[in-house]
């Protein structure tokens, strides 16, 4: 039986940044399949470059060295369009700040992508409201940003980045913003959303009894990912153990 295609496959990824006159290695041959429908939670403590891994896979930034490939698509040699056409059809985002329009309610939020891709006016709102009603925010589909709370404010964020229906969504510390009661509901409801959908997900959290409910868990250190089964502790400022 042939191996199925990975949606996202990352070989040998390297990133350096020059700092201070110094070469800084942030990714060091990360190595990193991720099947269809699969869900992998990536973990590592601040710093550690998992923002910089997402923007590499969601072709937002280029890699010093490797390769990125979608769908069994070679994307080094994509051009900026390209590139642009492959993100908006293909890659949802999702950040911890929202990033709401504040100018426009929620369904108009969520629209934007929609409208972007070509849709008309009546499919793009039908569309976006049933997303929303998805998440709950049935009822506040005509409110703007400054009117929600902050879980509702994700929520639009992550029905906004389901809109165009990926293949692939991307999360970066997608509820860290929010308290832990908040940041459960709005997890679980991006969960069951991903897994009816059948996406595959690369999300990034500092939240380890969250990122054990993906099918698998992967740490980035030292510039390069290993299984991440098993928490480890880290000092707080207090001088306290906890958990990345």
């Amino acid at each position: 039986m042939n191996k199925l295609t990975p949606t996202l496959e990352l070989k040998n990824l390297h990133r350096s940044f020059k700092q201070g006159g110094q070469t800084l290695d942030v990714l060091r041959g990360v190595e990193l399949e991720i099947a269809k429908g699969e869900l992998v939670a990536l973990i590592g403590p601040s710093g550690a470059g998992k923002s910089t891994l997402l923007q590499i896979a969601g072709l937002l930034e280029q890699p010093s060295k490797g390769e990125v490939y979608l769908d069994g698509l070679k994307c080094s040699k994509l051009n900026d369009a390209a590139r642009t056409v492959l993100r908006r059809d293909y890659l949802g985002f999702v950040y911890q700040y929202h990033n709401l329009l504040p100018d426009f309610d929620a369904a108009e939020n969520v629209m934007m992508p929609l409208l972007i891709a070509g849709y008309k006016v009546s499919d793009a709102r039908q569309k976006a409201e049933k997303l929303l009603r998805r998440l709950g925010l049935g009822r506040r589909l005509n409110h703007r940003p400054a009117e929600l709370s902050g879980g509702e404010q994700q929520r639009v964020a992550i029905a906004r980045a389901l809109a165009n229906t990926p293949k692939l969504l991307l999360a970066d510390e997608p509820t860290g913003n929010l308290d832990p009661r908040t940041a459960e509901t709005v997890f679980g409801e991006l969960i069951t959303i991903v897994r009816d959908t059948k996406l595959s997900a690369l999300v990034a959290t500092h939240n380890f009894e969250l990122a054990q409910r993906m099918d698998r868990v992967v740490r980035l250190r030292d510039g390069r990912l290993a299984d991440g089964a098993e928490p480890e502790p880290m000092l707080t400022a207090k001088g306290q153990r906890n958990f990345y």
